[in-house]
């Protein structure tokens, strides 16, 4: 049985919110994943009174929740509060405090509470020391009070560590989740079990049967309304520092001793560790920035990234990176891992693809010299499902082999009922389960190898913009891969 608990939202009115966060907890009610005595409470300053939030709910899920059963709407908004209040006034947190008790009273919650920061993160510490000081994080053996912070979790290996000491001094590691909502894909969570319950992929999982692995994270959108966020971050730090390393360690990972949060996070962190750390003069051969010029999206004229509303128009601002990166351990030494994302690219989508060694060059290779290789995919998104790519003899030929596919969807006939990474997220903090949450040292490694890029890239002149809306990124991306024989994979 979940234990009560009030589910407090510090941004409560903010587009976080609203796309994900109550679309996902009116799933979780209607799924029956949610405690019976519970409390949504937003906080904000954007609206005066509750009906006017609850209008706001209702056209959140209205619009993106997967399901919407009527029938549940009295129950959901019976469980909905709001409390405005200005995050820089330190005594909206003490009237705060002080709603929020009599909320438990009233819902005999014992005291068990979510923080969930939807705010920018440079209000994480502020945020975070008023709890501290208005007493509204306090253990006893029957309660627990939990945070849950978006990321980017810091700037830089140096404002990660500077926040995580101010979160860190309040809260247990225990009771801190870090969200990564990649790690909340249904695919990425199943990425484990193809690993780990099959025989027929888990005694080839290593460089004697490998040839390199493919991780990808392309969109077709451009930068939308995160103009401020965007310009200070950059696809290095928006998805290469958390959702590319992080989909990176569930594909390297050594077996872990259970299913534990504690196992399976131990088991990442060594790959971060085994990661081979890459000089100025590596960086600026395996790894490759680049920002989109004015093109062609899906059938559409598009502007350059300079010329978004907001932009500055000298920006250095990647919206481009892909990488060659080494995994220095006894699975995986030799293995190249090749990482890419970018905005404006020509298809959405999030794949890990394995390529398997190729066979020696006799029988088949002799008449065949384009045979494919054999392929092993993880569609993450839009589509989420594993394929399988091996070569058959072509029908009615007396010679040929041809590249055939077995494709598994499990997205495909209800394609908009697959359960969002948020509901997995709630749910699993709700019950305490960390799984799916980025432990500090994964974070801390995380930064380490990306501080060392951003710090060469300092001394660089990008030469931006270098690749067209609408294509595959800039040409140096495939030449990356191209000088060791090799091609990006694009499996539809």
């Amino acid at each position: 049985m979940l234990d009560s608990c009030l589910f407090v939202i510090f941004g409560a009115t903010g587009d976080l919110a609203q796309r994900k966060l109550y679309p996902a907890l009116y799933n979780l009610l209607i799924e029956g994943r949610l405690p019976e005595d519970f409390a949504i409470v937003g906080t904000g300053r954007r609206f005066e009174t509750r009906e006017a939030f609850i209008n706001m709910v209702d056209e959140s899920v209205s619009r993106f929740s997967r399901r919407k059963e009527p029938l549940f709407k009295d129950r959901f908004h019976r469980m909905l509060h709001y409390f405005r209040m200005d995050f820089a006034n330190a005594a909206g947190f003490a009237r705060l405090a002080s709603f929020l008790t009599k909320l438990e009273e009233t819902l005999q919650s014992q005291g068990n509470r979510v923080y969930f920061l939807a705010v920018a993160p440079e209000q994480f510490g502020p945020i975070t020391e008023q709890l501290r000081s208005n007493g509204m994080v306090r253990y006893s053996p029957d309660t627990w009070q939990r945070l849950m912070v978006e990321k980017p979790f810091g700037r830089n290996l140096e404002s990660a560590r500077t926040l995580n000491d101010k979160i860190s001094a309040l809260f247990p590691e225990e009771n801190i989740f870090r969200i990564d909502h990649y790690l909340g894909k249904e695919m990425l969570q199943n990425l484990v079990a193809i690993r780990f319950a099959n025989s027929l992929f888990e005694p080839l999982w290593n460089n004697r049967f490998i040839d390199n692995v493919q991780i990808s994270v392309t969109e077709t959108e451009g930068i939308g309304t995160r103009v401020s966020y965007y310009e200070t971050a950059g696809a290095l730090r928006d998805v290469v520092q958390n959702h590319l390393l992080q989909m990176l360690t569930l594909t390297a990972m050594e077996p872990p001793v259970n299913l534990s949060a504690q196992a399976i996070r131990n088991e990442k962190v060594k790959v971060l560790q085994a990661i081979k750390p890459m000089t100025p003069s590596e960086i600026r051969v395996n790894v490759v920035r680049g920002q989109y010029a004015a093109g062609t999206s899906e059938g559409r004229a598009v502007v350059g990234y300079r010329d978004e509303e907001g932009v500055s128009p000298t920006s250095t601002t990647e919206t481009f990176v892909a990488m060659r990166l080494f995994v220095q351990n006894f699975r995986w030494a030799g293995v190249p891992f090749y990482l890419r994302t970018g905005k404006r690219l020509a298809r959405r989508s999030a794949q890990v693809i394995i390529e398997f060694k190729s066979m020696p060059g006799v029988l088949y290779f002799e008449t065949e010299p384009r045979l494919r290789p054999n392929l092993l995919v993880i569609k993450v998104q839009p589509e989420e499902g594993v394929a399988l790519q091996f070569n058959a003899k072509k029908m009615g030929a007396t010679e040929g082999v041809v590249p055939v596919r077995m494709d598994f969807c499990q997205n495909c006939e209800l394609p908009h009922n697959s359960p969002e990474a948020y509901e997995r997220l709630i749910a699993d903090a709700i019950r305490g389960d960390t799984t799916l949450f980025t432990r500090w040292d994964e974070v801390e490694y995380q930064w380490r190898f990306i501080d060392t890029i951003i710090k060469t890239w300092q001394d660089t002149e990008p030469g931006f913009p270098n690749y067209e809306a609408g294509t595959w990124g800039p040409e140096e991306a495939e030449a990356l891969l191209r000088r060791d024989g090799r091609r990006w994979h694009i499996f539809d």
